[in-house]
This record gives structure tokens, sequence and C-alpha cells, in this order.
């Protein structure tokens, strides 16, 4: 018994271990275009990369959630509730701050649109 007690152990182990490599933090775009001096194809390539990113980081928060209810079900039944706090505390660090880069670079992308389309309205 105290076999089988150790042996699951370790696999919940192993397959949280797994779960939490799967989730990879995705990165933000390295460039956003000046919209002061972009070109039409620049902004619409930088558009395009804020929208790759955007897809990125959905995909990131649907791993954590699903990390997150793995890691909470391999606790098991007998878990204490600060265990599971614990556990959703994490999840939450974590998918607040991949939002919160998010959301920054798609402000920063934003002002250089009102820069790129201002130089419309001065022409």
């Amino acid at each position: 018994m105290k076999f089988l007690v150790t042996a699951t152990t370790l696999a919940l182990f192993f397959l949280s271990a797994a779960a939490s490599s799967e989730c990879v933090y995705p990165r933000a775009p390295t460039k956003t275009p000046d919209g002061s001096t972009a070109t039409q194809e620049e902004m619409v390539a930088g558009m395009q990369a804020v929208k790759e990113y955007n897809a990125s980081v959905s995909t990131y928060l649907e791993c954590l959630e699903k990390e997150m209810n793995a890691r909470v079900e391999a606790a098991g039944p007998n878990a204490s509730p600060d265990q599971i706090a614990q556990i959703k505390a994490i999840h939450n660090k974590r998918h607040n701050a991949a939002v919160e880069e998010l959301e920054a670079h798609a402000a920063q992308f934003n002002e250089q649109v009102k820069l790129f389309k201002g130089r419309d309205d001065k022409g």
C-alpha cells in the first residue's frame, strides 16, 4: 500500500511538472513601429504582430487555466483550503502579469497608430 501511495504521489508530481512546462510565456513583439515616421506597411505589420501576440497570450491563458485545474485535481480531495487558495493565487498572478503586459504593449501600439493617423490630418 505504501508503494502505491508513493508511486501515485510521484506520478502526480511528474504530471504537474509536465503541465507547468507546457505553458510558455509569450514574448511581446520586440519592435513597435514609430507612428511619426512609419510607412503604411510597417504599421500593418505592427498591427499583425500585436494580433499574433494577443493570440499567443490567449493560448497561454488557456494553458494556465488547464494547469491550475490539474494542480487542484492533483492536490486531491483532502487538500486544505489554504493549499487550493495558494494554487489559485499563483495562477492569478501569472494570468494577470500576462494580461498587463499585453495591455501595455497594445496601448503603446495604439499611441503609435494615433501618431500615424495624425500625420494624415496635418498633410
